[in-house]
């Protein structure tokens, strides 16, 4: 037994070594100092590494969507999502030397972690389409459509007032260091970013709700400091009564036509009143109306509630990360403060519609909590997702050509209705692509329509952003063990990633390449 457990450390110190060393390849310093948090897994004598304690952890089960056959379904109609938990999450398990539970990968968030430099919008709607088509890297005889949203930036000094609550748990499952103390350092970063015109109130939860700071001008930063170093952790997690605390006193303040938000700060393990899913999406729906959007940063590991802080961003007008370091916590909060915290456009949804002569199957990567019936693009009443100033969005479709071979899984004909594809076959088009979105402020949308073309390019020949956002899909589909992987290989995607940096000025991009190979290390 000793010796098996000596072998079994050996071979986790080779794991550990590598990791770091990718890291410093690849980042210029060691991919773990820049990220890790947590202590190396404890080992295991059955000859695996073990997990650290983390069977309180919440993930839904995601469905991925299969490949769906033109003629029958021809539109597909998804809300934006503009969220990074899951990328971040993933990270944390990697650095662990734990490769993540395929539910913890959501494959929208791993690409939308990433800025892709599309070109700026002009005129007056406050975001950019852009379209890209070549070869699927997974499977060569299907093609990848790449498509790409950007929101309007906005310097700091330009951004509205802002009137900030931060709702921040500090029950006993925030004990520990990379919860709590872990918070104080990001809160104070996104501190240090405030102006007079700003405020910000705090208000904690436990076994209760309190407010700890009232509505304080950001250039009082001491006090807004002191507030936050005074908190420690203990006692249970009363999440509902702090939401509703939190709400009321941003509601109290509220600027017209500034930033109005709530920022809850939590591993999401609500345990006392108001807790259940159900519940709390409902609360969060009904706050939502004053106008007041939220973000959600989730800290912690072992008990980290993914699901629930998933839905709760969903049901808020609201965005989502996971803070895993203090560089991450800089990313979120000083780098992107203005994508975190300033709507520029809500109930953003998209519908595309495929031409049968081009396509005869596709599926869309990624977002399946996102997915929205063709009748609730034109429908004002359904929530979709908010865009922030700067932030991107990217989906990929997977096609089919029209005339393959393969079996995408067709129904049979039917009795009563005729279905027949009505593509026009000299044109170029793959799709037309629809988007509704609302101004931040505004209850009815507005339209806008463009079309997507295949100009035959091959994947050589496609820009940085379109082979990076290829190779961050592929290492999803590999983390999620998915059935549509086809031919996704570790190697091809980490040279690919490689080959595409770009500018990566502050090393994003850098890091996905150690963060794959340490992937890869782990798989094999």
């Amino acid at each position: 037994m000793k010796t098996r457990t000596a072998a079994l450390m050996t071979r986790t110190g080779a794991l550990m070594t590598l990791a770091t060393a990718i890291g410093a390849a690849a980042c210029g310093g060691g991919f773990a100092e820049r990220y890790a948090m947590m202590p190396a897994p404890s080992m295991a004598v059955s000859g695996e590494v073990a997990p650290p304690a983390m069977s309180r952890e919440g993930y839904d089960a995601i469905a991925e969507s299969p490949f769906l056959d033109v003629v029958t379904a021809p539109l597909s109609t998804f809300a934006i999502d503009v969220d990074t938990a899951s990328y971040a999450n993933v990270r944390r398990f990697i650095t662990q030397q734990r490769l993540p539970p395929p539910d913890a990968v959501r494959i929208e968030e791993l690409l939308n972690y990433f800025d892709y430099a599309y070109p700026a919008p002009t005129g007056a709607v406050p975001f950019s389409v852009n379209a890209e088509v070549a070869e699927a890297p997974w499977n060569p005889a299907h093609r990848l459509v790449h498509v790409g949203l950007q929101g309007r930036r906005i310097e700091t000094a330009d951004l509205p007032p802002a009137n900030l609550v931060f709702l921040l748990d500090v029950s006993g499952s925030m004990n520990s260091p990379d919860k709590l103390p872990l918070l104080k350092q990001a809160f104070a970063l996104l501190v240090g970013q405030l102006r007079p015109q700003d405020h910000v109130a705090i208000v904690v939860y436990a076994g209760a709700a309190g407010l700890v700071l009232p509505s304080t001008a950001g250039d009082e930063q001491g006090t807004i400091n002191e507030a936050l170093d005074s908190l420690e952790a203990g006692g249970s997690t009363a999440g509902g009564e702090g939401i509703e605390l939190a709400y009321a006193v941003a509601r109290e303040h509220f600027v017209k036509g500034g930033t109005n938000r709530v920022i809850l700060a939590t591993d999401g393990d609500f345990n006392v009143g108001t807790s259940s899913d159900g519940e709390l999406v409902r609360l969060i729906e009904a706050e939502r109306e004053s106008g007041v959007f939220l973000t959600i940063l989730g800290f912690g590991t072992g008990n980290y509630q993914d699901a629930k802080m998933e839905k709760l961003s969903n049901a808020g007008n609201g965005n989502a990360a996971y803070i895993d370091s203090a560089l991450e916590a800089r990313k979120v909060l000083v780098n992107e403060i203005g994508g975190t915290l300033v709507t520029i456009a809500k109930d953003v949804k998209v519908q595309v519609e495929f031409n049968p002569a081009r396509v005869k199957a596709y599926r869309l990567i990624g977002y399946e909590n996102r997915l929205l019936a063709a009748r609730d693009f034109n429908d004002d009443r359904k929530d979709a997702g908010e865009l922030g100033a700067g932030h991107s969005v990217t989906a990929l479709y997977e096609i089919v050509p029209a005339g393959a071979a393969e079996d995408v899984g067709t129904v049979d004909p039917l009795k009563y209705q005729r279905v027949t594809a009505t593509g026009v076959a000299p044109s170029g088009e793959l799709m037309t692509i629809k988007l509704r979105y609302k101004q931040p402020e505004g209850d009815v949308s507005a339209l806008i329509t463009g079309t997507i073309a295949d100009e035959g390019l091959t994947l050589t020949q496609t820009s940085d952003a379109f082979r990076f956002a290829s190779a961050v899909a592929e290492l999803g589909l590999l983390l999620r063990e998915s059935p549509h992987q086809g031919r996704a290989d570790h190697a091809a995607l980490i040279e690919r990633a490689r080959g595409a940096l770009g500018t990566d000025v502050h090393g994003y991009r850098r890091d996905f390449v150690a963060l794959a190979e340490a992937a890869r290390a782990l798989a094999q």
